[in-house]
């Protein structure tokens, strides 16, 4: 097949989204298939490069988006004549609008992944959060309406689209990691001079957080049970950055605790296996997740997870198993307190972590899956204008 996947945003950016992309292209060109991404450029000029068509965009709203003003006609011409067999879109704004063209130019159903929980961003457009739900009900279920399946993450994504009244096929989907970095055994030299370098000694019981610093995150609640605790051995390992940063180390330090807290910044790719390794227990206090790859990624590397309770977990992360889902403070507390007692405990849990993820989210797999999609999408396609959604009452009169 040829497969047409398009995105706001690609490498060497780092995210949930991107990471997504890039391990299902890499799958399927490994399947046989030939597999071209369509992005936003960084700037406003338009280019391709190693099968990768950036459009010139401009910044946008959240911190870090970028959007483009319009669909770029003639820039799309080249995909036009490769004449894709499915467009697979990641996102559902300008890249969006350019999939619904090529698609509908060439006939061809688009598949959808809805990776985004818009939910909790409404605080970026909306001062009401009642209205901004609404808001993005409306956007969703008039979005999705053009395309021929939608892919949900999680069992909580597929509960959010069913709610939104969003039409047609939905399919549960987990998104693929690829494991097998997390998989190498970090060396004792290596693991001595990044701890070194991180003001970490061996005796630290490291919680370690991976991931963008945005206010959604709700790393706040981290850093205030870390101060709670109160043990100077345990210190908190932060990897990432992003536009909270700044906020975050303002907080953390009128928590008191410079002393027990390292932000390590981005680091590159292919290093943020090592620094996984580098923790005793993964933690996050985030409701915004609709995938949640950074838990995968730390229980393929032996790490238990401790976190906040989420629907996007079900079935991952198996309090008192693999690791703790917590409610409250109190939870948090006894989950902690139960991996300084036990060592033994705390690899228990590393080894069952590490078994539910290379057993059930492999990037392999994620493919596989797409690929079943994507040929019951060709063979079932009609032409959006059949599918559109028309109130009851003239429903009621076209029967």
């Amino acid at each position: 097949m040829k497969i047409l996947i398009t995105t706001e945003c690609y490498r060497p950016i780092i995210n949930g989204v991107v990471t997504s992309v890039v391990n299902l292209q890499s799958e399927l060109e490994k399947n046989g298939h030939e597999v071209r991404i369509l992005t936003l450029s960084p700037d406003a000029r338009s280019f391709e490069q190693d099968g990768v068509t950036y459009i010139g965009s401009v910044a946008a709203l959240y911190p870090g988006v970028r959007t483009a003003l319009r669909v770029h006609r003639r820039e799309l011409r080249s995909l036009l004549d490769w004449k894709p067999d499915v467009v697979h879109s990641q996102c559902e704004f300008s890249t969006f609008r350019m999939a619904r063209y090529i698609a509908g130019k060439l006939k061809v159903p688009i598949v959808h992944t809805y990776h985004t929980v818009y939910e909790d961003y409404t605080h970026y457009f909306s001062p009401s959060r009642t209205w901004g739900k609404a808001a993005v009900a409306w956007f969703s279920r008039n979005t999705l309406r053009h395309v021929q399946c939608v892919v949900a993450p999680t069992e909580k994504v597929h509960g959010l689209l069913t709610g939104y009244g969003v039409p047609g096929d939905i399919q549960i989907v987990p998104t693929g990691v690829d494991l097998g970095q997390f998989q190498a055994e970090l060396s004792d030299e290596r693991r001595s001079l990044l701890r070194k370098k991180l003001g970490l000694t061996e005796k630290d019981v490291v919680l370690v957080s991976v991931g963008r610093l945005a206010k959604e995150k709700n790393l706040e609640e981290i850093l205030r049970f870390a101060s709670e605790y109160q043990d100077p051995g345990v210190k908190l390992l932060v990897v990432g950055d992003g536009p909270h940063r700044s906020s975050l180390e303002r907080y953390a330090a009128g928590l008191g605790l410079e002393d027990r807290i390292v932000f390590a910044g981005m680091v590159q790719p292919h290093e943020v296996a090592d620094y996984y390794r580098l923790g005793d227990l993964f933690v996050s206090a985030s409701n915004s997740e609709t995938q949640g790859l950074t838990y995968i990624e730390a229980m393929a590397s032996g790490l238990p997870v401790l976190c906040r309770r989420d629907d996007c977990l079900k079935g991952v992360v198996d309090t008192g198993v693999n690791g703790w889902q917590y409610e409250s403070f109190e939870q948090f507390n006894e989950a902690l307190s139960s991996v300084l007692n036990s060592r033994e405990r705390l690899i228990e849990l590393g080894e069952h972590a590490r078994h539910k993820a290379l057993g059930k989210y492999s990037s392999s797999a994620f493919a596989e899956s797409a690929e079943q999609i994507y040929v019951r999408a060709i063979a079932a396609y009609q032409p959006v204008p059949s599918r559109l959604l028309l109130p009851a009452a003239t429903k009621a009169a076209i029967k």
